[in-house]
């Protein structure tokens, strides 16, 4: 019996053409790879689709084994399997969603579809094999291109977790970008403190101009300032026919053709681009763009765990310093008090009184001790430890003192201008501290000022609040006349909308490394909002930058107060006074200034021992009494004992801490003074004739 027919071909072929050829024909032409297969396993004829996947020449294929070309792991399957096969052979078509992997002469492998056509009803022992690589599907090459995405972005997951250092991540991103792509060029824009220009941080692969560390402008003509004004993902098909922005000749002598470009964003703000670039035309669609979108919020939220964690460190530090500065306050201050005190007391004496080299030397050693005392006042003000003492201040008389020191200090080339009323005009404000807030505007002036410019003090009383200084008052139905404006504007670079809504937050600064700590105006903006008052800054690249203060006027006051001591008024004669002080020298010093002012004195060195004192019978007018008394009772706990003991008694709290006063002054009743170290006689005697006139204190 003669077998049916493979193919039926035309009764009549062209002439020239037999059958033969025809087979041969589309055995070799064949899209898939072919492989006919004997009985025993062993290649007989392969086309050369099949050579191209395997990774073998025809001849190595022909009388191979096909057990050669399955996976180690699988073969004895395989071979059992074959062997049930050859038994009873049937057709097994392609698409059976069986996952089959072919191994390649290199070693690798590859997943693909096998097709089963045995011959045996048409007469010949052999089997065709029709192998095709399902990698070279659609869909399953995008299902293997988002797998290799996702490991991509896991291996960005885990380098985060492992490193704390950014460089890092700038470092590695562009690489991964690159690598997951294939792409020749990968790039992270990073945006300046200024937001003018953009940094390149981190490249894989670079073109004339484009290295690691280079500025590139932030305006929309230019590819990373294009991506930052369109805020999504942009996509250029051909750079030879780009109109968005300008495309350097650089881009083309390299031989990149197609771009895609995402914003980093922190926080909803953006901070720089990530770009990719292929010399391939078309090459980027959705898929990469939701993968350079995942890779840029990955790397963005990465930089910004790292800025926090600095920013952490940097305040766990300060607060550290606080401590330190704090700790060491007291003792300091207490030897500062021993030695000006004694110093005073040695000023004085008769045998001193005609010397005049002895007279030099002691008045030198007080002023070294008074520099000590402004020393620890500026370690206490820079860790916010320092208590604030408001007074009535003339703002014209300290504007001018400000603006001749500044114009010996500063940059020569800055013009400095004060406009303030001829009359008094008062604002209720610590002197040192407002000073130092100017300062520090005025500093932050100067560096917008690289090369020169006007910087104008003004000054003037209130006739309306802008709503949004109103809102950030503490009392925002305060009277509008009860406030006074200063304002500091200068002719420096200005600042965008970005850096202004940001420029009072603690640690925030566009200077450069090791030029600012982002504590000047956050400093400022604290000692504003504890006077009771608001700030305000209005500024623009490019127009300079106004800095307003708004601060309470004095209530009651239409001059600066004069001092009790300065109008002739004394410390009541024969006040009874009980000191209580742990340290003996402070203690010894703080005595001799009350008896020199002609108090009776009472000491004690605890709370404890001075509550013994302070009996049914006692008769005291004033406690003075430091707040730290070492392991017993503090010196608040025995003034509010004592103060209920004897409800006339007078309170004068001192001490050399600072928390411990600022601690004080937010508990303590408003009729108990403070007083800080060190101090000398005249400052204790203001404080006790202030008590007294508050008190109708005086000797019984």
């Amino acid at each position: 019996m003669t077998p049916a027919p493979l193919l039926r071909l035309p009764a009549v072929l062209p002439a020239g053409i037999d059958e033969r050829s025809v087979f041969r024909s589309l055995f070799v032409a064949y899209p898939d790879s072919l492989l006919l297969v004997d009985q025993s396993g062993a290649i007989v004829l392969a086309n050369p689709i099949a050579a191209e996947l395997l990774g073998y020449t025809l001849d190595e294929l022909t009388g191979m084994n096909v057990d050669a070309l399955v996976p180690d792991s699988i073969r004895p399957r395989h071979a059992s399997y074959r062997a049930a096969y050859a038994h009873a052979p049937r057709s097994r078509p392609m698409g059976t969603q069986m996952e089959l992997v072919a191994k390649r002469k290199d070693g690798s492998e590859v997943m693909v579809e096998i097709a089963l056509s045995p011959l045996q009803e048409h007469g010949l022992p052999f089997v065709v094999a029709a192998i095709r690589d399902i990698g070279a599907y659609p869909r399953v090459k995008q299902a293997l291109q988002r797998a290799r995405y996702s490991e991509h972005l896991a291996q960005l997951g885990r380098l985060a977790v492992d490193t704390r250092d950014p460089q890092v991540l700038l470092e590695h991103v562009p690489a991964i970008a690159a690598e997951a792509l294939h792409v020749e060029v990968a790039m992270v824009f990073l945006l300046e403190s200024d937001r003018l220009h953009f940094r390149i941080a981190g490249a894989a692969g670079t073109v004339p101009g484009e290295a690691v560390g280079e500025l590139v402008p932030n305006r929309p003509d230019t590819s990373p300032g294009f991506v930052l004004l369109e805020g999504r993902p942009v996509v250029v098909a051909d750079y030879r026919s780009e109109q968005r922005f300008v495309v350097p000749p650089a881009y083309l002598d390299a031989g990149l053709t197609s771009a895609l470009a995402v914003p980093l964003s922190d926080r909803g703000r953006a901070i720089g681009a990530l770009t990719v670039r292929s010399s391939s035309a078309q090459r980027f669609g959705d898929d990469e763009a939701r993968f350079l979108e995942a890779l840029a919020s990955l790397l963005a939220t990465s930089l910004q765990r790292a800025q926090s964690e600095e920013a952490l460190n940097h305040a766990q530090r300060l607060e550290s310093v606080g401590q330190l500065t704090g700790g060491i306050a007291h003792d300091f201050n207490n030897l500062l008090t021993v030695i000006q005190g004694n110093l005073q007391v040695l000023e004085e004496l008769p045998v001193l009184a005609g010397e005049a080299y002895g007279q030099q030397l002691v008045g030198a050693a007080a002023r070294a001790t008074r520099r000590g005392a402004e020393l620890t006042g500026k370690l206490l003000a820079f860790a916010r430890r320092q208590v604030l003492q408001p007074s009535p201040l003339d703002v014209g008389a300290m504007l001018h003192s400000l603006s001749d020191m500044l114009r010996r200090t500063l940059d020569q080339r800055i013009r400095i201008e004060v406009s303030a009323p001829a009359a008094c005009l008062l604002v209720l404000a610590d002197p040192g501290q407002l000073e130092s807030a100017l300062l520090n505007i005025a500093i932050n002036a100067r560096d917008a000022m690289r090369e020169g410019g006007s910087l104008g003090f003004r000054a003037a009383a209130c006739s309306s609040l802008p709503a949004e200084v109103r809102r950030e008052l503490d009392d925002p139905s305060a009277a509008v006349d009860r406030f006074v404006a200063i304002a500091i504007s200068d002719t420096g670079t200005g600042m965008p909308d970005e850096v202004r809504e940001r420029a009072f937050e603690p640690f925030f600064t566009t200077k450069e490394a090791g030029r600012g700590t982002g504590l000047g105006l956050s400093t400022v903006y604290g000692f504003v909002k504890q006077t009771r008052g608001a700030i305000a800054i209005d500024s623009a690249p490019g127009e300079g930058t106004t800095v307003t203060l708004y601060l309470p006027r004095p209530w009651h006051a239409d001059a600066p107060a004069e001092d009790p001591a300065a109008t002739g008024e004394a410390v009541p004669a024969d006040l009874r006074v009980l000191l209580v002080e742990d340290d003996a020298e402070v203690r010894s010093v703080v005595h001799t200034f009350l008896v020199t002012l002609g108090c009776e004195v009472s000491s004690a060195v605890s709370g404890e021992q001075a509550l013994l004192a302070l009996g049914p019978d006692a008769h005291f007018d004033l406690l003075l009494t430091d707040i730290a008394l070492g392991p017993g009772m503090r010196g608040t706990q025995l003034a509010a004992e004592a103060q209920r003991r004897h409800p006339g008694l007078a309170i004068l709290l001192m001490s050399g801490f600072s928390v411990e006063l600022l601690d004080a002054d937010r508990d303590a009743p408003p009729t108990w003074e403070l007083l800080r170290k060190p101090f000398g006689r005249p400052e204790l005697a203001r404080a006790i004739t202030r008590l007294a006139a508050g008190h109708g204190t005086g000797a019984a």
